[in-house]
């Protein structure tokens, strides 16, 4: 009949089996006397009950496997002895036999005791009851007619309901309430089984009693049929194999991801190496947490236990070789120290090789048939089942890699522009009421500066810290991602743009801590654009756009966060546009240079001019100084504009010095000048060119330009000074520098920001700090030139402090060359002095 016969699997609460092994060893018991009573057991009966025990252990041992329509039938032959048995042995013969060879088959299949004594006390109790059905319906005659094959057929047939009986109350008790549909499944094919058996033992009784030498027609038709069954076994299970083989790598074809893996795997490997459990085991690695998942025969789902003992994985991890362990395969040292530490089961791990690399490891373990064990064709089973996991494991975390790099910054592993704009199409599609989905552009300040002084590390060491930061004070629904080469975006939903713009300062103020590079320490700035959902756009890429637009506006105004709006937007289109229309302006000499006087104020003496670039557009009008110079930098024109200021501020001070009116002039550098290696050469040129002593031009640059964290501007700065031209810090006060820095550097002069001395009448503030500015500017042997000055009060406090020079409103605007030269003659007068004439402004009212 199939198998399992009374060979139950016994996973849950197995110690409740002996609630019925008990019973039937008493029924076994009472029944048997019952059958024997009144009959002898012949005294050389001994010698035929070892001749039925040999056969009742052949055909316990011997499970002979068919397959059928993709369904797989076990089958043993015990009932044929069994027929024998009950015709030619006495009862208590008969129960003795064949419990004693179920005893000693379950011993050398290892059984648990717990399913060895059920099984026993089940054949017993059967067999007893077959043995009650011959007695009961009188002794079988001494020829086999009819009516003693209806006994021995009722008895046999009693003794497998017995058996089918037995199991399904163990299986019920243990495992829960069986489905009757189950039990017919079970059933049908057992009893079907039973009968072909019942009727080859009739056969069989035939033939013996016809003749003795039947038996060699017997064993004659039984080798053949041996012979055939493994033929037939050989084919039905390399065909079985492939078919698996090829199902198996077709799935794992499909894997996408490392997660699917175990579930597509595990359950099939167990099925096709016939295992009790099939477990997988990959070692965390990078963004891959560990996965140790195993199949086991008796649940539906996957389990996170061990099925393999953990020496013979880390063995098999370790030598990067398979490890097997059974009856047939393995070093004995190992089998005998994992029977030390209660492993009773055969075992196989193969490691998951990926190169010299091992990336896991596929285990099964315990051969599900008690008489089987895994041998060499089941290890290179398993093996070449191991190398296609490999390659899917692989093949998934590659695929893994490219997704992942697909919606991530490869520096800082934050989002990128895709996953960025992605993220914002869906929220703009969901939105709960009075809700906004706020965009925090982060623009990072003079990250080319730390590239162009410090290397391309540094500046990677920067962004991967403000990336670290923005993760880390962002609010924990936000998301945080890279969309530019310094520009960071913080998406997130608010209850209001009033909430979303406090935030963006928040962070601004939050990522501002020092960074160190090396012995050199600089302040993270940023500047920060804000916009919203519906408010400032419908879509990602409107609103990632518009957020640029104010990140640029806010570069440039105090706190460094701007909130966009129409306006700004309309001006950056205007910049795009002016581009090529200032190449043309360059081009044809359109740009007007105006002049600001520079005034002693203790006396009043004109002693220079800066010179300040004016553009009147054609179709726009005036273009602010603001607008045009962006588009210089953002376009590559800056060194031509410089350089037109600077001539025609040399031609004019050369003017001035033979009309006999030597006057200085100052010209505006950018930060980016100053990392020019060629600009001093070409001063030198211009001044040879225009005849114009150094010492009458003074380059005005802004603080944070001379001022930062690294010294690469200091080389053009000390060639210039070395030419003899004066240099001077512009707008000093709005950087975040201390004062004792000035005296690293090659200056000339010091120009205190317009915002400090505007403010100094009215704020006792701004007073303090120009004063503070002004004292340590002469200790350090400094000029002092204050910009910005517009009211008879400012210029007495100046000069209360020592300031020298000013600059302002109070004395006149920037103008043009033709209007300066009528400003010089109506407001200066000639006064005689020791080393000649000169001209002194008249008192301002």
């Amino acid at each position: 009949m199939p198998v399992p016969r009374p060979s139950v699997a016994l996973p849950r609460s197995s110690q409740l089996a002996w609630v019925i092994t008990v019973p039937l060893f008493l029924i076994a018991a009472v029944l048997t006397m019952a059958a024997q009573a009144g009959q002898k057991v012949p005294p050389s009966g001994w010698l035929l009950a070892l001749l039925y025990l040999g056969l009742f252990i052949a055909t316990d041992w011997t499970i002979l496997r068919f397959d059928l329509r993709r369904h797989v039938f076990q089958v043993s032959l015990s009932e044929v002895p069994l027929v024998l048995a009950l015709f030619y042995l006495s009862p208590v013969t008969v129960v003795l036999v064949r419990a004693a060879a179920t005893l000693i088959v379950a011993v050398r299949r290892q059984q648990s005791p717990v399913k060895l004594w059920f099984n026993v006390a089940t054949i017993a109790a059967a067999t007893a009851f077959a043995s009650v059905v011959v007695r009961g319906w009188g002794p079988v005659g001494p020829e086999p007619d009819p009516l003693t094959w209806l006994v021995l057929i009722a008895a046999v047939a009693t003794s497998v309901l017995v058996t089918l009986a037995a199991v399904a109350g163990v299986i019920t008790l243990v495992q829960g309430r069986t489905s009757p549909r189950d039990l017919v499944r079970t059933a049908v094919p057992g009893l079907v089984v039973a009968s072909i058996n019942i009727t080859l033992g009739l056969v069989v009784l035939l033939v013996l009693q016809q003749s003795p030498w039947g038996m060699l027609l017997i064993a004659a038709v039984f080798v053949v049929f041996v012979l055939g069954y493994r033929s037939y076994q050989q084919f039905v299970r390399q065909h079985r194999t492939l078919t698996s083989m090829y199902e198996l790598t077709a799935a794992l074809r499909g894997i996408v991801d490392d997660g699917a893996l175990p579930d597509v795997l595990l359950g099939r490997v167990r099925e096709l190496l016939e295992a009790e459990c099939a477990t997988l085991w990959l070692p965390a690695q990078g963004r891959h947490p560990e996965v140790l998942l195993s199949a086991r025969v008796d649940d539906s789902g996957l389990l996170d236990v061990v099925g393999t003992p953990d020496d013979l994985r880390k063995k098999a991890v370790e030598s990067g070789e398979t490890v097997a362990v059974s009856r047939k395969l393995g070093d004995p040292e190992l089998r005998r120290r994992l029977l030390a530490s209660g492993m009773r089961k055969d075992a196989i791990a193969v490691p998951l090789r990926s190169g010299q690399a091992t990336v896991g490891c596929l285990e099964v373990t315990g051969r599900l048939a008690d008489s089987a064990t895994f041998d060499d064709g089941d290890v290179r089973l398993l093996e070449a089942v191991a190398v296609h996991v490999s390659v899917a494991v692989e093949n998934s975390r590659l695929v893994d890699r490219l997704r992942y790099d697909a919606y991530h910054d490869g520096l800082t592993a934050l989002a990128n522009r895709r996953r960025i704009t992605e993220a914002l199409e869906e929220s703009v599609i969901v939105r709960a009421p009075g809700e906004v989905v706020a965009v925090l552009l982060f623009d990072v300040d003079r990250l080319r500066d730390v590239n162009e002084s410090l290397g391309h590390a540094a500046g990677d060491k920067l962004l991967a810290e403000v990336a670290r930061r923005l993760r880390a004070f962002a609010p924990p629904a936000a998301l945080v991602g890279r969309v530019g080469g310094d520009e960071f975006v913080v998406t997130f939903r608010s209850e209001s743009i009033e909430a979303a713009a406090q935030l963006a300062l928040d962070l601004r103020e939050q990522i501002r801590d020092p960074i160190m590079f090396g012995t050199i320490t600089l302040d993270v700035d940023t500047a920060v654009g804000v916009v919203v959902h519906p408010d400032h756009g419908t879509d990602p890429a409107t609103l990632l756009q518009r957020a640029d637009v104010a990140a640029t506006v806010a570069k440039s105004v105090p706190g460094g966060a701007q909130l966009f709006s129409a306006g700004l937007e309309s001006r950056s289109v205007r910049r795009l546009e002016l581009a090529g229309d200032l190449r043309r302006a360059l081009d044809n000499d359109e740009l007007e240079v105006y002049f600001q006087p520079k005034v002693t104020l203790t006396d009043r003496r004109l002693v220079g001019v800066e010179c300040l670039a004016r553009w009147e557009h054609p179709a726009h009008g005036a273009v602010t100084p603001e607008d045009f110079v962006a588009v210089a930098e953002h376009t590559g024109q800056l060194g031509r504009l410089t350089e037109a200021v600077l001539k025609e501020g040399l031609r004019r001070c050369r003017e001035w010095a033979d009309a006999d009116r030597p006057l200085s002039v100052a010209v505006n550098l950018s930060p980016r000048t100053l990392v020019d290696p060629a600009f001093p050469n070409r001063v030198e040129a211009l001044l040879r060119e225009y005849g114009v002593a150094p010492g009458q031009v003074t380059f005005e640059i802004k603080e944070d330009g001379v001022i930062g964290p690294t010294d690469r501007p200091l080389p053009t700065l000390r060639r210039l000074r070395e030419l003899g031209v004066r240099l001077s810090v512009d707008d000093f006060g709005t950087g975040y520098s201390s004062l004792s820095y000035l005296r690293r550097l090659p200056v000339h002069e010091v120009k205190i920001d317009r915002s400090f001395v505007q403010g100094m009448a009215t704020d006792a503030g701004d007073l303090a700090i120009v004063r503070a500015v002004v004292a340590l500017s002469l200790q350090f042997g400094l000029t002092v030139v204050a910009e910005g000055v517009e009211s008879e009060l400012t210029l007495d406090l100046l000069k209360e402090m020592g300031c020298e020079i000013g600059q302002g409103f109070l004395f006149s605007r920037p103008l043009p060359y033709e209007r300066l030269e009528a400003w010089f003659g109506a407001r200066t007068e000639t006064e005689p002095t020791p080393l000649g004439e000169v001209r002194r402004l008249r008192a301002v009212t």
